[in-house]
């Protein structure tokens, strides 16, 4: 791997953190538990689409077990790491098969993964499948959460398309 792969790779690492940590204090008028916009996703799908699955994944595992770590979340860490990577899993399975106007369509499906991981700790951490009856208020919240970060995830692609071609 070059140094500028590498560099480009910290970068984002950092501005995923930076968002994490912003996106946790923001609470949402929302009373269930697990539900929040999911803004450094957008990171991810940005280095899935520019970077390639497999430098994404890092930058997702990096930014989770950090930006957990820092506040102090280590219960939480469980989660996002199961909602995370099967999301990164749905993403990159989905990826040859989308065109970049397709973006918001990824989002959601991975936004829906990721409910599903953390529903599916939620229940075996606490042994109770009763937690299951979240699961259409969190399809709900994946729907609408999916659609935004992949909205913002293709306005930054564009954006720097037009910034490469000197518009």
């Amino acid at each position: 791997m070059n140094i500028k792969k590498l560099t480009f790779m910290a970068m984002l690492t950092a501005i995923s953190m930076i968002v994490f940590l912003i996106e946790a204090q923001i609470p949402l008028p929302i009373a269930v538990p697990g539900v929040k916009l999911g803004i450094a996703n957008v990171i991810t799908l940005f280095a899935i689409w520019t970077l390639g699955r497999k430098e994404a994944g890092a930058i997702l595992v990096v930014r989770i077990i950090l930006g957990n770590l820092v506040i102090g979340n280590i219960m939480g860490m469980l989660y996002s790491l199961a909602g995370g990577v099967l999301c990164w899993v749905i993403l990159s399975l989905l990826k040859p098969h989308m065109g970049r106007n397709q973006i918001w369509i990824m989002s959601i499906f991975g936004a829906l993964g990721h409910n599903a991981g953390q529903l599916a700790v939620a229940v075996l951490v606490s042994g109770t499948p009763a937690i299951a009856w979240y699961a259409p208020v969190l399809l709900l919240a994946s729907i609408v959460t999916g659609f935004f970060t992949g909205q913002c995830t293709q306005a930054v692609l564009n954006h720097i398309d037009k910034l490469q071609r000197g518009i």
